[in-house]
């Protein structure tokens, strides 16, 4: 009874190992077969041939996944706008097509064009990387009020685009609300807020600069009142009190300035040193009184080597030859706030062909005097002109 018992188990294992080798050479084989001849492997391993193949086939036919320039492309930019676009701002290339394609759509939404687009980026190459959607409706139905209609607000965004990223009830609201409050109505506003994009985060009117616009003598009803009062306010302190004390040193008192910045507030755009080269000029080379710059604040915009010098000179080249009509007193301030086709026809023209050939001669040559050491002059920037 032992001796069947122990063959019993004996043949037991004999049976299981083979039936593992068996499987294991069925195994061997059925994946040879699949690797060598796929198309001819039996039915049962069929299902997984499919499913194989039609994951190939799948990402075979699949179409190319859109990049940023595809997207631009799509939406109407040229091939100009794209280099311009990414060559202001490289990490476009690699920004996240659902993100782009949402804020062209709001852009197209607003009446933003592609050759549009293409200039704010040129100007403010972040714009896109902006959050545009954030509270969007709520600021483009407040800018639409304040602006009138949905033209005049288009205007305003191609002048700033970043009227949409700055935050409406911290920037925009409370800016308005100081500018009504020290008398600037929304019609006056308007064309301010066009013509001086930087109104809005550079605005700073504290009591000094609110003492200085009182100074100035203009009045709330006066037309140059909000050039007055928006030129202060973007205006920093330090920049206004140079730009005062500049003019102190040629014999004007603190008054005398503020009424004529009153009188021509674009003056505060003007740098120090065109106004010092500007003043130094018609004191000491025209011999004209301090008085007369006052009564004619266009002295100082005047550009020095291509009007101002030029035409004094030929002033002073008629006065030589002894010609008619001559460029003396007051009529040297008409002369320099001519055009140039009429200064040549009034001064020039009206002599006879050699005299009209020679005075211009002298009046090209003298514009060609370029400003001394003028190639070498070191470009200083200093941020915010003004």
């Amino acid at each position: 009874m032992k001796l069947n018992l122990s063959a019993l188990v004996k043949l037991r294992s004999l049976f299981s190992a083979t039936q593992r080798f068996n499987l294991s050479l069925f195994s061997a084989f059925a994946i040879e077969t699949v690797i060598l001849n796929p198309r001819s492997y039996a039915t049962a391993a069929l299902p997984v041939v499919e499913t194989y193949g039609e994951k190939v086939k799948t990402v075979g036919i699949q179409k190319k996944p859109l990049d940023p320039a595809d997207v631009l492309r799509s939406w109407g930019c040229s091939e100009n706008d794209v280099s311009t676009i990414f060559l202001r701002r490289p990490s476009l290339r690699k920004m996240d097509v659902n993100n782009l394609q949402s804020k062209l759509h709001t852009l197209s939404g607003l009446g933003i064009s592609s050759s549009d687009l293409a200039k704010i980026i040129y100007c403010r190459p972040r714009f896109l990387n902006c959050r545009l959607n954030k509270n969007l409706d709520e600021r483009i139905e407040y800018l639409q009020a304040l602006f009138g209609s949905r033209e005049v607000l288009l205007k305003a965004i191609l002048r700033n685009p970043s009227l949409l990223t700055y935050d409406l009830h911290n920037s925009i609201k409370p800016v308005i609300a100081r500018f009504e409050n020290v008398g600037l109505s929304r019609k006056d506003l308007i064309p301010m807020l066009i013509s001086r994009p930087t109104l809005i985060p550079r605005c700073a009117l504290n009591d000094e600069k609110m003492d200085y616009i009182r100074r100035t003598g203009v009045s709330k009803v006066s037309r140059m009142y909000k050039y007055v009062v928006t030129l202060f306010s973007i205006s920093r302190l330090e920049t206004i009190h140079e730009k005062m004390a500049n003019l102190e040193k040629f014999g004007f008192s603190e008054d005398e300035i503020l009424k004529l910045f009153g009188r021509s507030p674009l003056l505060l755009t003007l740098s120090v040193d065109k106004v010092q080269r500007n003043m130094t000029f018609i004191l000491g080379t025209m011999k004209l009184s301090a008085s007369s710059v006052l009564r004619n604040p266009c002295l100082l915009y005047f550009n020095l080597e291509t009007l101002l010098r030029p035409r004094y000179l030929l002033a002073e080249k008629i006065d030589d030859m002894g010609l008619v009509p001559q460029v003396r007193g007051p009529s040297m301030v008409r002369a320099l706030r001519m055009t140039e086709k009429r200064f040549i026809k009034a001064f020039m023209s009206c002599h006879p062909e050699a005299v009209a050939k020679e005075l211009m001669s002298f009046y090209t040559s003298a514009k060609g005097i370029k400003r001394l050491a003028e190639s070498s002059k070191r470009s200083v920037q200093k941020g915010f002109p003004f």
